[in-house]
């Protein structure tokens, strides 16, 4: 049996991260990708591993990243290691960047897609939230043009605009949905 593949994709300050930590504490048969990400750890943030730049691209380079992307100023890349649970039947889940889409596309052919949004002052006061940014990161963050979604993959919407308990049961029901597929 092999598992299955979830990219959940959407805005800065959509909540992905507290949506797919929600669904992980509710089925623990779901491994949540670990990403690198070239920036300083954040305490109680994603499981993430933080990278200096240089150190990224010679991991890159050695093509120790199953997928990787750039965005905001950061390289991000998830492992190779991390799918493994698939060969034991293992549904993997990680946070990515719908421009990467059409690259995980190629690489987990089966791959669906949960894309969480919320309205721009819901995500705004998110982003303000976190301190990660200064005023003008965060605007920018607001004001990003990404790609449409690639044509292909099945793709639940969640909208994540209200309360984290309301948002981690949207979200379960879209992955039960996809799952059942």
């Amino acid at each position: 049996m092999t598992g299955r593949v979830f990219a959940v994709v959407g805005p800065s300050g959509a909540g992905k991260d507290t949506l797919i930590a929600g669904a992980v504490a509710a089925d623990p048969c779901l491994y949540w990708a670990r990403r690198v990400v070239t920036r300083k750890p954040v305490p109680g943030d994603e499981p993430s591993e933080a990278a200096r730049a240089a150190d990224f691209a010679v991991r890159q380079a050695a093509g120790e990243f199953a997928l990787s992307w750039q965005a905001h100023g950061l390289d991000y890349g998830i492992p190779e290691a991390e799918f493994a649970g698939m060969a034991l039947g293992r549904d993997v889940i990680f946070n990515g960047s719908r421009a990467a889409l059409p690259q995980a596309l190629a690489r987990f052919p089966g791959l669906a897609v949960l894309m969480v949004t919320a309205p721009e002052p819901v995500l705004a006061a998110r982003i303000a939230a976190r301190g990660r940014e200064a005023a003008e990161d965060r605007r920018a963050r607001l004001a990003r043009q990404v790609p449409d979604l690639p044509a292909g993959p099945r793709i639940w919407r969640i909208v994540n605009d209200t309360s984290r308990e309301v948002g981690i049961a949207r979200f379960l029901a879209a992955l039960a949905e996809a799952r059942a597929l």
